[in-house]
């Protein structure tokens, strides 16, 4: 069973939002509506402006904008605002604004391209602790960014009183392993097939882009392993894996974007240089999710 501080806002499980299109803008009504769908659901918490969310593609402005639609709508679900470049100084200025809303923390990722060593991670990160208003949630997820966080680099990341989280892409078990028996970070899986894995283990909570699809069954699995009831855990595990095999069978989040436009209603268009799923997966993947149980 799971042992969460009442006020700890990080556990279990966060929906990365994506961010809805119409034409060459954000669609916020859109968006609006994804975010009261996912409250309803009882998720635990909603992340803005993240991988899937195509932040990439996205100037700062449009990112603060849909920053502001999120919290607009999302009541007393907290908000983790996604942080990624790799300007110091312009990273630090962007904390520093977006901190000052009333958001959970802030998911930071190493500097992508640069690839700087162990020693330059950690005054990466701490620099972007220091300045921070809110608390930084590390994002290490290598096969994006080029550089790993070392076990040792990390540990000693969680000795700072503005680091508090992690979204463990890593790829390591042994690292997962000694994060979550150090017990600093609350340990976050961001790889969705290790969700079952991390929880049991006694990781906190999950960042999944596939929890768009049926946040009431991620609830439950979160819900029955915090219980004990690794057998309905597992089941509801084993239930949702092929989808989510679907859903990454092209890049994240072209899959789960388009099916969710069909869902909710709106243009689940990608922007360049991503493109539109294959229609005949599109097709697989909604037969598998209208053969998903109810939760």
């Amino acid at each position: 069973m799971f042992h969460v501080q009442p006020q700890d806002p990080f556990h279990g499980i966060w929906v990365p939002l994506i961010t809805p299109f119409a034409g060459h803008q954000v669609d916020h009504p859109a968006l609006r509506r994804l975010v009261r769908h996912y409250r309803r659901a009882g998720v635990h918490g909603l992340v803005a402006c993240g991988t899937t969310a195509e932040a990439a593609a996205m100037d700062a402005t449009e990112q603060a904008a849909v920053l502001d639609t999120i919290l607009a709508e999302s009541g007393a679900t907290p908000v983790v605002m996604g942080l990624a470049g790799n300007n110091l100084r312009q990273m630090q200025a962007r904390a520093r604004e977006w901190g000052a809303r009333p958001i959970a923390g802030l998911l930071a990722t190493a500097p992508y391209y640069i690839r700087p060593s162990q020693a330059g991670l950690l005054d990466w990160f701490g620099a972007l602790a220091d300045a921070a208003p809110a608390p930084l949630v590390l994002y290490d997820i290598p096969y994006r960014t080029g550089v790993a966080l070392e076990p040792e680099t990390l540990l000693r990341l969680a000795a700072h009183p503005n680091i508090a989280a992690i979204k463990d892409c890593g790829g390591s078990l042994d690292k997962t392993i000694a994060l979550i028996a150090d017990g600093r970070l609350a340990v976050l899986a961001g790889e969705d097939m290790q969700a079952l894995t991390t929880l049991c283990l006694g990781g906190r909570g999950v960042i999944a882009a596939s929890a768009h699809v049926r946040p009431d069954l991620y609830v439950a699995l979160y819900d029955a392993v915090a219980a004990g009831r690794l057998e309905q855990a597992r089941a509801l595990f084993h239930t949702l894996a092929p989808v989510i095999r679907l859903l990454y069978a092209e890049p994240n989040p072209g899959p789960v974007k388009a099916l969710l436009g069909r869902l909710h209603g709106f243009d689940g268009a990608v922007r360049a240089p991503l493109a539109a799923p294959d229609p005949a997966l599109l097709r697989t993947l909604e037969a598998a999710v209208v053969a998903l149980p109810e939760a």
